[in-house]
């Protein structure tokens, strides 16, 4: 497994915000984080990324314990992430944004002495061929649709090459086609790349339709683990997440 994650708890007073969590992932797979609100999956998100440390459990990449390691040295050991309002330098180019990313990931500081733009201009290029943002490469950010400005973030989550993706509501505020296209792309290339993807997500349609495997909490405990279809079927997950005997998938929460 390309991420192992044993025996996470993280409490916030006297409220267990995530009890006794496992699970893992593969390299080149898709995996969904969902539950209803309170849950535990932000919490979750964030004890994997760095931006907070559990108070016990282990969160092995690759092998290396991350659990308790800073956001930027987690991602040093190959770990990505996007955001649910995404992350873009507005006012420069698209080209210059994912340059700028290829800077962070070389370890070089920008200098208004030395533009972005002169950095490793072809693999900026590259990267955003491979997310169908290069015919829009010397566009300002700020001129583009919302679900291009999201490709852009995703090139700019590939710079440095990441073994794992972490995204959080990667389609939130996106269009049903825009959110269908955009995690079509993020399967194939971590298919291609032999990239994990760890992924909350509210929109049902895209958790079903796009994920290979999908976890579910309910008050900071798994409750299921399981293929799309069998989550789909799973009536406890349909009372807890729904509170209701609707199916899921079929109505977005």
């Amino acid at each position: 497994m390309m991420l192992q994650v044993t025996g996470l708890h993280k409490a916030f007073g006297g409220v267990r915000a995530v009890d006794d969590v496992s699970f893992s992932l593969e390299k080149g797979e898709l995996l969904a984080l969902i539950g209803p609100n309170g849950a535990g999956k932000s919490t979750t998100f964030n004890l994997v990324g760095g931006q907070l440390a559990p108070d016990s459990g282990s969160v092995r990449l690759a092998g290396r314990e991350m659990a308790g390691l800073t956001p930027r040295a987690v991602w040093r050991l190959g770990v990505g992430r996007t955001f649910q309002i995404a992350a873009t330098f507005a006012s420069l180019s698209v080209l210059e944004n994912v340059q700028m990313a290829l800077l962070s990931a070389d370890g070089r500081v920008f200098s208004f002495w030395r533009r972005a733009a002169d950095h490793r201009r072809a693999d900026a290029l590259a990267l955003l061929e491979s997310v169908g943002m290069a015919a829009q490469a010397e566009r300002p950010c700020s001129a583009l649709a919302y679900g291009d400005v999201k490709r852009v973030e995703l090139a700019m989550a590939l710079a440095h090459a990441p073994q794992l993706l972490l995204m959080d509501e990667p389609t939130a505020g996106m269009a049903p086609a825009e959110r269908v296209a955009l995690m079509t792309l993020t399967k194939q290339l971590a298919r291609e790349r032999q990239m994990g993807v760890l992924f909350t997500e509210h929109s049902m349609d895209v958790v079903f339709g796009q994920a290979d495997r999908v976890l579910v909490l309910v008050r900071g405990r798994l409750l299921a683990e399981g293929r799309p279809e069998d989550i789909q079927r799973n009536a406890r997950v349909q009372q807890a997440y729904l509170g209701s005997g609707r199916i899921l998938g079929k109505h977005p929460a």
